[in-house]
């Protein structure tokens, strides 16, 4: 873990030397960010409406907060609703050849980015990955799409907006609430309170703190899945096979990826935390034991396939609700019917 994101998340005593000296850029940031909002507002920036209604699933910070199981849990609901729904996304770390890029059966992670292309795989639904989100609705909306679901694009004001959700992470929560640099923060946490939905993604360490009403999301695991063959092995099986395991993640907090494998039975020999987004080759894990088995994330995965080596397995996760999300759902449905 980077030293900024030890000031930011988790108290590092840097935070006396660094937050004092970046706090002028957060001042500059706010003011920036600030009258980019209000020329949006005032029309003297345009926004555009796109055809279809847009849902935009996002956070007010950085790192990752929990957006891409929340955007599959939404399709999933959207399929079961009868909804054509597709997804677009800025394909962070993607290098596609061409703007907008719509994902096909040809695309891999390194062409569209690890998200997209995991959303994609995962739910087999139209996905356009592109810095101009305007230009990506208006692919999906000749591809028969209904709804478009935007994989982060919170702060991305140039694209109207239908619907917005905002995804908290339950344990890091705005971390020292100061905006960028100094914290991690891309607005102000009055944001939240111009959406009535709000996610927040496991416990709440701090529940005397938060004062906005919320659904709770938990991230659940039942099974692993190797890279090499696809075998599905069901969690209790595994951990009934494997007395111990290897660990990897690139996500924006590893550490809650090792925390998962631990609360789920399993013994972690050895384990590292890659930054978000992290680019991998075969030697990344060298130095892993080979005769024990190397667990990483989905993320991870879908950039991992073509070099995958037979003790390589990823835990696949989904988002679980409890019924305060039907108004959400009732919400998006609504959208489509009017």
């Amino acid at each position: 873990m980077r030293l900024i994101e030890k000031v930011w998340f988790y108290q590092h005593p840097a935070k006396w030397l660094l937050v004092p000296l970046l706090f002028p850029l957060s001042l500059v940031f706010y003011l920036l960010t600030s009258l980019r909002l209000f020329l949006y507002k005032s029309g003297i920036k345009r926004s555009i409406k796109p055809i279809l209604p847009v849902v935009v699933v996002g956070n007010i910070g950085i790192g990752g907060n929990g957006k891409t199981p929340v955007v599959i849990f939404l399709i999933e609901q959207c399929q079961r609703m009868g909804i054509n729904v597709g997804v677009i996304s800025r394909g962070y770390g993607g290098k596609a050849q061409h703007y907008p890029y719509l994902l096909d059966e040809t695309s891999t992670a390194i062409e569209a980015g690890d998200e997209p292309y995991l959303i994609y795989q995962r739910c087999n639904v139209p996905v356009v990955v592109g810095a101009d989100r305007i230009k990506s609705a208006a692919l999906l909306a000749e591809h028969g799409c209904q709804l478009i679901i935007s994989d982060d694009g919170l702060q991305h004001y140039r694209l109207q907006r239908s619907l917005e959700i905002i995804v908290i992470d339950g344990k890091r929560l705005f971390g020292n609430g100061l905006l960028l640099p100094a914290g991690p923060l891309r607005e102000c946490t009055s944001r939240l309170t111009t959406t009535p939905h709000l996610i927040v993604n496991g416990q709440l360490s701090l529940i005397d703190k938060v004062n906005f009403p919320y659904v709770s999301m938990e991230l659940t695991a039942s099974k692993v899945i190797n890279l090499k063959s696809g075998e599905v092995i069901s969690i209790d099986a595994f951990c009934a096979q494997y007395d111990k395991v290897n660990a990897i993640a690139g996500i924006g907090d590893p550490q809650r990826f090792f925390n998962t494998l631990t609360q789920l039975g399993l013994s972690i020999e050895s384990c590292e935390g890659f930054v978000d987004h992290q680019t991998y080759s075969q030697s990344s894990f060298d130095r892993f034991n080979e005769n024990i088995p190397l667990l990483m994330t989905e993320k991870d995965a879908v950039k991992c396939y073509t070099f995958s080596q037979a003790h390589w397995w990823y835990l696949p996760v989904d988002a679980s609700f409890n019924d305060e999300i039907n108004s959400l759902i009732n919400d998006i449905k609504n959208l489509v019917n009017t």
